[in-house]
């Protein structure tokens, strides 16, 4: 329906076609909360986007009769003269986003829906304010502030026949003034208009029900300032006045960051509207800061019960259920049914390779036995067409395919090297040239002879390292058998014995990778610590440089005698670096540790390896596990956060601002008066009233008492009272004072203004007690 809207106004600006609000009303009366479209003078404007329910009665009210609004830097308040409650409020913001399809701008006025994100792109768009400080300076947001205002309120067309009286901040600014008017008169045509003082109109509210007396000191804790306005006789002394730039809007940012800080993980739930309730649900001012601190600081059972806390959204992980006897025996068949089918499969290709080996070697005998049968002369046209090139290479070729014939029949190792022996002994005829003397034989008999003996000497070796592994691995098997017996008559002696020997293999191993990299040098820290290139050579090494040091340091010091005897050819022996190509060969020490670890892996499902260290980390950290979330990974704990953040109020310089608090403003105001009357300091002391937003905080009024009596004369009355509404008892103070008859005595017109100029304006003051 939204896209609808958008698209009919679209449609409607392209071929300047005018709609008007009531058009757009009959064609969606259902989304008229959503979306507005203003139009004044005939000009089209921005559609607005909010869910302020718009006003009907305004036909009703005649056009003497005032419009009261309250123009604060934090909230925007907006009714009729003689009325108790403004009718419309929102905040004092707009924002400019962008539709994602169409590309089209509209304005967003107050605090948005988050439905909208769906249909416009709002992070490129911050909210935007009129106010610099406490005094109006963007008067082109100031005028969709106050287009939405009227519409709200229920103005149709683009002018506003009533009397208007809005609210400004303390000695404001006659530049900001003059604007605010020239805006009024010319874009709104309204008729006379009056500014007055939120502060001081909630002070005379207050005033006319008994709260505060005539004399006396008006406290204003606002959104972005702090003023303190003295009253004598009921009339504000404003030569008098104090201000500094510290508020509401301070405390909920460095909040704000404080969490942000203390739960970065969370950045994202701490918006600017959910900070600021945190804040006026659970900050409070400390009577004693210091004394406060230390109290969290030690922590303890008080600490405890002043912390608050916020649980955020969390679903627990599903706990799985233990599987049921009939769900694992079905799992279970199904096992042995995949097993079973991968059995079978196995063994169909063991077989159809079987076969395969077989013929080969039925084929590759056949080619022997007709090659015994061929002349000697006609053997090598006979081996060309075979593709082979010796009757050697045939024999080779049966005798690797018999081992694997064996291999894939399944023959223990046993019998696999008692053939091979056979194998062996009835090749040794191959090689009938190797005992005949060199004399006796041709040229190319002597080259098949060294043939021979390169081939029966890599035979040779190649049986020899067969047989070291095939000893090796009965070795093995034997400890293997040995160590099963051991953790079968005891088991849990059986694991606590494996456990002490593997990290005893640990710690030697470590200790000689330690004693390579620097010679036993450490830290103390068991960790590599050297830092010359002398401890960073194995003992190997070292070793090499002391000799070729020795051997260039002897040269020329009496007869050189070096090579005299054999031992001394062995130097050469000695510096040559294949002598310590055995530290990167693993050593039986590490062969051992990797048999226990695999080992204590197969009899201990809670073993954890230690991971292999590297030379420049010799001692292995552990792999940091991932933890599942808890419910109080969730939680956002509110302690020292509560006073800390409402504190810059009394001491600014907390948030770099250097400026007095509230209770030393109160002195300063006192002092700035001209008369030295003591009875009249004590009439002002004795009627300290506190407005605005932040004196909602809880200790405010102790707070400032226990401040201002340390800069007061010992025995000197002071009280503290709060508004009975510091949010509303501003507007509410202007609807009654709009409503009375004398109140037309103190507007002016838009003739005023241009026959008497700003200089008129800038000494313009609103008489308060008619």
């Amino acid at each position: 329906m939204i896209l609808k809207i958008l698209f009919l106004i679209y449609f409607a600006l392209s071929f300047h076609h005018l709609l008007c609000l009531s058009e757009v009303r009959t064609l969606f009366p259902g989304e008229l909360s959503v979306v507005l479209c203003s139009f004044k003078d005939n000009n089209p404007k921005m559609p607005f986007i909010s869910k302020t329910q718009r006003q009907a009665d305004y036909h009703l009210f005649p056009s003497s009769t005032p419009i009261v609004i309250d123009n604060g830097a934090s909230y925007f308040r907006i009714g009729w003269a003689g009325e108790n409650e403004p009718r419309v409020i929102f905040r004092n913001i707009i924002q400019r986003p962008r539709h994602k399809s169409t590309g089209e701008t509209v304005t967003i006025v107050g605090d948005h829906d988050i439905a909208l994100f769906r249909y416009f792109d709002c992070s490129r768009s911050g909210p935007r304010s009129a106010f610099d400080s406490n005094v109006v300076v963007q008067f082109e947001i100031m005028e969709f502030i106050l287009d939405f205002a009227f519409d709200r309120l229920g103005a149709n067309g683009s002018r506003i026949d009533h009397p208007i009286l809005i609210t400004e901040c303390l000695c404001n600014p006659v530049q900001s003034r003059s604007k605010m008017a020239e805006l009024l008169f010319e874009t709104y045509g309204v008729p006379p208009v009056a500014f007055g003082v939120d502060a001081v109109f909630s002070y005379k509210y207050n005033q006319q029900r008994g709260i505060c007396e005539k004399d006396g000191l008006a406290i204003c804790p606002g959104f972005t300032t702090t003023h303190v306005i003295p009253f004598v006789d009921g009339e504000p002394v404003y030569k008098a006045c104090s201000r500094t730039n510290i508020g509401g809007y301070h405390v909920t940012d460095i909040l704000k960051q404080l969490l942000s800080l203390k739960y970065p993980h969370h950045m994202a739930r701490f918006t600017w509207e959910k900070v600021e309730d945190l804040k006026m649900e659970h900050c409070y001012i400390a009577p004693d800061y210091a004394f406060e601190a230390r109290l969290f600081q030690k922590g303890g059972k008080e600490a405890e019960d002043k912390t608050r806390c916020w649980q955020l959204p969390w679903v627990p992980p599903p706990t799985e259920e233990p599987p049921s006897e009939e769900e694992i025996a079905r799992k279970a068949a199904i096992r042995e049914r995949q097993g079973q089918r991968l059995r079978e499969m196995a063994e169909a290709k063991r077989s159809s390779r079987i076969n395969e080996l077989e013929n080969q070697l039925h084929g590759l005998e056949f080619l022997l036995h007709q090659l015994g049968q061929v002349q000697e002369e006609e053997i090598p046209s006979f081996l060309s067409e075979t593709g082979y090139v010796s009757k050697q290479e045939i024999e080779s070729t049966i005798v690797k395919v018999s081992q694997s014939l064996r291999k894939t029949k399944g023959e223990t190792k046993a019998e696999q090297a008692e053939n091979e022996e056979k194998a062996d002994s009835s090749t040794s005829e191959k090689y009938p040239l190797i005992n005949v003397p060199d004399n006796m034989l041709t040229p190319e008999q002597l080259k098949e002879k060294k043939r021979q003996i390169f081939l029966k000497t890599s035979t040779e070796g190649r049986q020899r390292a067969k047989q070291k592994r095939f000893e090796e691995e009965l070795e093995r098997e034997k400890k293997n058998l040995q160590d099963e017996e051991r953790r079968l008559e005891n088991p849990e002696l059986y694991l606590e014995q494996m456990r002490a020997r593997y990290k005893e293999l640990c710690e030697k191993v470590e200790q000689r990778k330690r004693l390579k990299i620097n010679g036993g040098h450490t830290n103390g820290n068991n960790l590599s610590g050297g830092v010359g290139r002398g401890e960073r050579l194995n003992a190997a090494q070292r070793e090499r440089m002391r000799l070729l040091t020795t051997a260039a340091f002897d040269r020329g010091k009496g007869e050189d005698t070096f090579g005299a005897k054999d031992e001394d050819w062995q130097l050469y022996k000695l510096m040559s670096k294949d002598n310590d190509d055995d530290d990167d060969v693993p050593d039986e020490e590490e062969a051992e540790l990797a048999r226990v670890c695999s080992r204590l892996q197969e009899i201990d499902p809670t073993f954890v390896p230690k991971p292999e260290s590297t030379p420049s980390q010799v001692v292995a950290t552990e792999v940091p596990r991932i933890r599942p979330l808890t419910k109080e990974d969730f939680q956002i704990l509110l302690g020292v956060e509560r006073f800390r953040c409402p504190e810059i109020l009394f001491h600014p310089n907390l948030v770099g601002i250097d400026q007095a608090g509230l209770d030393e403003m109160s002195g300063v105001s006192i002092r700035r008066l001209s008369s030295m009357d003591e009875r009249l300091e004590d009439r002002l002391t004795s009627s300290i009233f506190v407005t605005g937003g932040c004196s909602l905080f809880p200790g405010i009024n102790e707070r400032l008492e226990a401040g201002i009596r340390m800069l007061r004369p010992c025995g000197s009355p002071i009280k503290v009272v709060r508004a009975l509404d510091p949010v509303l008892d501003a507007w509410r103070a202007a609807s009654v004072y709009a409503a009375n008859v004398k109140f037309r005595d103190q507007m002016f017109s838009r003739a005023d203004y241009y026959e008497k100029g700003e200089e008129w304006l800038r000494g313009y003051q609103l008489h308060y007690t008619l």
